[in-house]
């Protein structure tokens, strides 16, 4: 169905696999695309609960744009490729966890595309930068945005600034990645967590991934009056029933979101 992308379902989960090993996983504008339609199909998919995204081989996750693709653009064409719609903000706004798996290299948009992601999962093999700065150009895909963010103004600045590559320790260390793992445990590992994450009230997830998206756009008093809204939400929902039920009879919830 796809050319540049593999979709995967097992059980609550969907792998989403960027399949472009001869480049490195480079975004091209058909990943963009394609990648927007599978999450657009997963979106609807009530048997899915968890996304997670990868790239194939071992050497990387995504090694950044297609640059080839860069020849020609022009300010308008460019800046119209990165529109509300780009997979970025696809990733960014999906109402499920969406997962980064991170098995290589992870540079540019690549690293981009893992920060618009949830949860970030690298195997110790794991390299990150954006590199930006040694094409003449600047971050595109939310680089400088997400990443400070993530790591703070200083750390952002210099990764920005130089280019300069760091190890998956020293990503886990500034807060880039959540965990690192030996690359022949990465799956298992994500997997383990994805399907932890699965068992629970789907809403919940929703509402909750929301909420914590929303903390870091807004000031603190809109950010309380968000959650409380949020929460007073899942009081409408079967799942908060279910799982109070659950709770006092002390046995295992069986969420159906709704």
């Amino acid at each position: 169905m796809y050319e540049t992308i593999t979709v995967e379902h097992r059980g609550k989960i969907a792998i989403v696999t960027i399949n472009r090993p001869d480049k490195l996983n480079a975004l091209s504008s058909k990943v963009h695309i394609e990648g927007v339609a599978a999450l657009d199909e997963l979106r609807h998919d009530d048997s899915v609960r968890v996304v997670i995204i990868t790239g194939s081989g071992e050497k990387a996750f995504i090694a950044g744009a297609d640059i080839s693709e860069f020849e020609g653009q022009t300010p308008v064409t460019q800046r119209n490729s990165f529109h509300e719609r780009s997979l970025f903000n696809t990733i960014d706004v999906f109402p499920k966890p969406v997962i980064a798996m991170i098995n290589g290299f992870c540079l540019g948009g690549g690293n981009e595309l893992a920060m618009a992601c949830d949860i970030r999962i690298a195997s110790e093999n794991a390299r990150f930068s954006q590199p930006e700065i040694n094409l003449g150009i600047m971050c595109g895909g939310g680089g400088t945005q997400r990443l400070t963010r993530l790591i703070g103004e200083g750390r952002a600045m210099e990764m920005a600034l130089t280019g300069d590559m760091i190890d998956a320790a020293t990503a886990h260390r500034f807060g880039l990645v959540n965990h690192v793992h030996p690359s022949d445990q990465l799956e298992a590992e994500t997997m383990k967590l994805a399907e932890k994450i699965a068992e629970k009230a789907p809403i919940a997830l929703q509402l909750s991934k929301e909420a914590v998206k929303f903390a870091s756009r807004s000031n603190l008093d809109e950010g309380l009056r968000r959650e409380v809204d949020l929460f007073a939400i899942c009081f409408s929902t079967e799942d908060k029933k279910e799982g109070v039920s659950a709770f006092l009879e002390k046995r295992k919830p069986e969420f159906k979101g709704k």
